[in-house]
């Protein structure tokens, strides 16, 4: 299901993460993607679902949104995705290009408390990756946006407790939801919408 051309950007978009974390690089500076077994579940989320679609809070340079991508790219669907950095933004265009996936990923380039309230659509799934700090406000701009039986995920969970402790116990404690938090790579919060 994934082309060479998708394998291709993923592993160089690995490869530049590994080399930039190993020199140290402050956090702004890196791109900030996921772990590739995080992009592996978040494909095996989105590919057996026809015409899911997703929101991605935080696209940085793409690589997230190229699992994704080509998860939902089989069935039909797109993932539309969120960054605010214009450098992030030109990187993520031209990898998505060049993966081959531009029919099934858009990018809308800027703040999401301006650009997500704008945004007039349902989805299926909704990835959160931003800023720690904004989690919780995020959630609440994109909890408009789904219907029941809708996924939340949400990254870092696990490595950054200290401050997204509060969303997991926050969705978990919700009634309308069922969360749970999945010990996978940094920690994710999985919640299904329920009303």
């Amino acid at each position: 299901m994934l082309e060479d051309r998708v394998r291709a950007v993923l592993r160089r978009l690995e490869e530049e993460d590994e080399r930039e974390r190993e020199a140290g690089l402050p956090a702004a500076e890196r791109s900030r993607q996921v772990a590739r077994t995080t992009g592996q579940f978040l494909f095996a989320l989105v590919a057996p679902q026809t015409d899911c679609e997703v929101l991605e809070i935080g696209g940085s340079r793409g690589y997230s949104t190229t699992w994704i991508a080509a998860g939902v790219r089989h069935l039909g669907g797109r993932v539309l995705s969120l960054e605010h950095d214009p450098e992030k933004c030109e990187a993520w265009r031209r990898n998505i290009a060049e993966a081959g996936l531009e029919s099934c990923a858009d990018l809308i380039e800027g703040d999401a408390f301006q650009s997500l309230p704008a945004i007039d659509d349902v989805f299926d799934v909704v990835f959160i990756d931003a800023e720690k700090d904004d989690y919780e406000r995020l959630f609440e701009l994109a909890r408009g946006k789904v219907e029941p039986g809708a996924l939340f995920v949400a990254d870092n969970v696990l490595s950054h407790v200290e401050t997204l402790g509060a969303y997991s116990q926050a969705r978990q404690s919700d009634a309308t939801l069922e969360s749970v938090t999945v010990p996978l790579d940094r920690g994710l919060e999985l919640s299904v919408v329920l009303r």
